[in-house]
């Protein structure tokens, strides 16, 4: 019973920091799926990026502005990719990505998370998690890092990165 209450009160949080972080205009970055150059009945299509919609970067945490949250996965910003450098097999995927990127629908230099998991907000999803997410002890806690633990109280951890967001440090911005 104590894990139910913790999930249905972690999906309210959520919700209303999400609805804290609309009202006060907090800036959004894009997330979507990476699709992989592949051929379509014989056609070559380039590599891209589908757009799943806008969320707010709290930590390791992916906001979304309906409150459902995403483990914050990887990352690029859409601008042009360079030449080919014939470097190493990660340096050109990170490459080809970036062009997936820029090729759009992103305007020119924003941020676009990928290969962002959404959370399910399930007690039996949470319990024994490894992501950012988990249950213990009838407290839903966020683990600030993979190799980490141990972790902290979600609603704590979400209030420190929202009022980072709504007035980041001098010069952070």
């Amino acid at each position: 019973m104590a894990d139910a209450q913790a999930a249905a009160d972690a999906r309210r949080t959520l919700a209303e920091t999400a609805a804290r972080l609309a009202a006060a205009g907090a800036p959004t970055e894009a997330v979507a799926a990476f699709e992989p150059a592949a051929r379509r009945f014989g056609i070559p299509r380039k590599a891209r990026l589908v757009p799943l919609g806008r969320v707010w970067r709290l930590g390791v945490l992916l906001l979304e502005e309906d409150g459902g949250v995403r483990a914050t996965g990887r990352v690029t910003r859409a601008v042009p990719p360079g030449h080919p450098g014939h470097m190493a097999v990660s340096t050109e995927e990170r490459r080809e990505v970036r062009a997936a990127a820029h090729r759009g629908p992103f305007p020119a230099g924003s941020t676009v998370h990928y290969d962002a998991d959404p959370i399910e907000l399930t007690p039996e999803a949470l319990t024994g998690a490894t992501g950012p997410l988990f249950l213990e002890d009838g407290r839903v806690q966020v683990r600030w890092s993979l190799s980490a633990s141990a972790g902290r109280d979600l609603e704590p951890y979400l209030a420190e990165r929202e009022a980072l967001l709504l007035d980041p440090p001098q010069g952070a911005t």
